[in-house]
């Protein structure tokens, strides 16, 4: 198959900024602003956990009409508008099930922008020999700008003005993901028809992608102890919610370095290899995390470890996807990524870490958090071991 004609970078770089600047507004500081708002911890993980119940569905449907209708880009802009339709709710609710409605409203729309976007890009992106890491590495860097900026940002705002004024920043952030959106050619992608692919189950039976599907949950459950009680572990340890904002930055700022030069190394040596130093450093992240978290110095070096344990996990992820999903599945491909490595996770860590965090202290969450990262690299052996490339 020839590959779509390119698309304006820019563009793409544009939506991944502002999708994650959203989620670097929200992430972060949502769990504080539903402790102002009176919820207990229990509540907070639960309504935390709802972005990943989301994940189970919303993207695999997205996907799939981004492969069968062809018109990705009609659907980004559906979702990012049901999206800020969600987020100006927000603004008119405080009780936990007003707020949890709201909330699932936004992630089911939210969650069609990445799979979606993903999709479009890698179909732009394909060479003889397999997905272009160096410039994926680019147009992704994008996205964990904006989710720098964002955290950086709502940090000193939030400081400045109160959690209270966390609903309309929220809105704010998805205006400009919207405005985003518009600005991307509409340009349909190929439309497939079943008989143009294999089944979806037929490669998820292939034990490679099985173990390597196994290895993404592991990962990712580990830093749902990131994403939920991350800022909640600071503020009961007495950090400034500008600490909390420059903490989150280390991480990116270090994610972003890594994106920028990946078409330097990235391809010397194999996704397998990348997810097996990832898993590695995971584990030595959140020990450190959960052991000196009243040391400031110790939480930078953890957060610095963010280059592993996301950006290269991430970037070898998508290679091993876009291998194993080419063409008529690439949609439901990056959604599949999207449902099992993040969602079921999301749901099982969002809930788990908050009966741990209400019954031992938070640092039993990143305690938890490192035997994940553990199991993740196991099953990252494992695929390794399957893979015949």
């Amino acid at each position: 198959m020839t590959p779509a004609p390119a698309a304006p970078v820019g563009a793409f770089g544009a939506v991944l900024f502002c999708y994650f600047a959203t989620i670097g507004a929200f992430n972060p500081y949502a769990p504080l602003w539903f402790k102002e708002l009176g919820f207990s911890t229990l509540a907070i993980g639960f309504i935390a956990s709802l972005q990943a119940w989301t994940r189970i569905a919303a993207p695999y449907a997205w996907g799939w009409m981004g492969d069968h209708g062809g018109e990705r880009v009609r659907l980004i802009r559906a979702a990012a508008l049901a999206a800020l339709a969600a987020a100006v709710a927000l603004m008119f609710t405080t009780g936990p099930t007003a707020v949890a409605v709201a909330v699932v409203v936004l992630f089911l729309a939210n969650g069609g922008v990445m799979p979606l976007t993903e999709a479009a890009l890698a179909g732009r992106l394909q060479t003889a020999t397999g997905t272009d890491a160096a410039r994926y590495g680019r147009v992704r860097m994008w996205g964990s700008i904006g989710f720098v900026v964002a955290v950086v940002a709502y940090g000193a705002l939030l400081q400045a003005v109160g959690i209270e004024w966390f609903p309309q920043l929220t809105v704010a952030m998805s205006v400009l993901l919207l405005a985003a959106a518009w600005r991307l050619p509409r340009q349909a992608d190929p439309v497939h028809t079943a008989s143009a692919a294999p089944s979806v189950i037929s490669v998820l039976r292939r034990p490679v992608v099985a173990w390597f599907f196994a290895a993404v949950f592991f990962h990712v459950l580990a830093h749902t102890s990131l994403y939920a009680f991350f800022s909640l572990y600071l503020d009961d340890l007495g950090y400034p919610k500008s600490a909390v904002g420059l903490l989150w930055a280390a991480a990116i700022v270090v994610e972003v370095v890594f994106f920028w030069l990946q078409g330097r190394f990235f391809d010397r040596f194999s996704a397998w290899r990348w997810l097996g130093w990832a898993a590695a450093a995971a584990v030595l992240r959140f020990v450190l995390t959960a052991a000196f978290g009243g040391q400031a110095a110790v939480l930078v070096a953890a957060q610095l470890l963010h280059a592993l344990t996301f950006a290269a996990q991430h970037a070898a992820c998508i290679m091993v996807v876009n291998r194993h999903f080419p063409g008529a599945l690439r949609g439901r491909g990056q959604a599949l990524y999207t449902v099992l490595g993040y969602g079921v996770s999301g749901v099982i860590g969002g809930a788990a870490g908050g009966w741990l965090g209400t019954a031992f202290g938070f640092a039993s969450v990143f305690w938890a958090a490192a035997v994940a990262a553990l199991l993740g690299g196991a099953c990252v052996w494992r695929a390794a071991r399957h893979d015949i490339r």
